[in-house]
């Protein structure tokens, strides 16, 4: 019955999202702390984030990978963890899949019409939106884990924290390669993680 919920949760994602991985986020958030809150915590998911982040291919199905994992791990045994993958990774492909092929059927008929040009300009606000909410909350998360407190602002991990995203902030737009930053990035998560800051 898990697997059924995996699947079906993913499915509903997938299917009412708009803009790629990032503008998923907050429904993944939202609908992972409902069902599985209590072996998926707000840090984890955080981390999924960073790890999907890091592997090679699309940010929401590398994230309904790793959930589908864990919550399949739940059920016991290595055959449950790659069925609950298999479950949530289908479940957050199948709609675009679906998707795609109505709109490559349909689009050349309807791409000059005012409701089909006027929904898709409608959309990009939107979508807007979604990231930038899933950004507010990844920050929350990651920044100020215990909640926004002055104690936040004495702790070490705080400003290491903060000066990792600054750092990351001056490569990115120095034009370094996005390899290195991800090596440098695993290199300051490592050291911090071992010294416990």
């Amino acid at each position: 019955m898990e697997f059924l919920e995996l699947f079906l949760t993913f499915f509903m994602i997938g299917a009412v999202t708009f803009g790629g991985g990032y503008a998923m986020l907050p429904m993944i958030q939202e609908q992972v702390g409902l069902r599985w809150g209590d072996i998926i915590t707000e840090e984890t998911l955080v981390n999924f984030v960073a790890v999907s982040e890091s592997t090679p291919g699309p940010f929401a199905i590398n994230m309904a990978t790793y959930v589908g994992s864990v919550v399949g791990g739940e059920q016991g045994g290595i055959l449950a963890t790659v069925f609950g993958s298999f479950c949530a990774t289908m479940g957050v492909v199948l709609p675009s899949f679906i998707i795609i092929l109505i709109v490559a059927k349909c689009y050349e008929k309807f791409k000059t019409n005012k409701v089909v040009k006027g929904c898709m300009t409608g959309l990009k606000p939107a979508v807007v939106g979604l990231i930038g909410g899933a950004i507010l909350s990844v920050v929350a998360t990651v920044f100020f884990p215990q909640g926004v407190a002055i104690s936040v602002f004495t702790t070490v991990s705080f400003y290491v924290s903060l000066a990792t995203f600054a750092l990351m902030t001056v490569l990115a737009f120095k034009k370094v390669h996005p390899i290195a930053i991800i090596g440098l990035s695993a290199v300051i998560g490592i050291v911090t993680g071992y010294l416990n800051l």
